[in-house]
């Protein structure tokens, strides 16, 4: 069963994130993962959409995408993230 991480955010500081999105896809690379959707052109269909970017990232299981969540290499990284933007990240089992 494959799993997936979800997340949707918002800018602070683009020029801040660049770093992040630079170093985090050998990260995701070294768990199996692969992006799915990476802040593609969206339209909001239904609902209240207040994110900007949204992405998705396929994990070979459902525990390689938490300790890619929980592993040194992405930890070193990860304030980048969250310094520099707002947003909702889950991790969830799929198909």
């Amino acid at each position: 069963m494959f799993a997936y991480v979800i997340a949707q955010i918002n800018l602070k500081s683009k020029d801040s994130y660049k770093e992040y999105v630079d170093k985090v896809p050998k990260t995701i690379k070294s768990f199996g993962g692969k992006y799915l959707v990476r802040a593609g052109e969206f339209k909001s269909l239904e609902g209240k959409w207040d994110f900007t970017r949204n992405v998705i990232i396929k994990f070979p299981s459902y525990e390689k995408a938490l300790k890619w969540y929980n592993s040194e290499e992405y930890n070193q990284i990860k304030n980048l993230r969250l310094e520099n933007t707002e947003g909702n990240l889950i991790i969830i089992k799929g198909v």
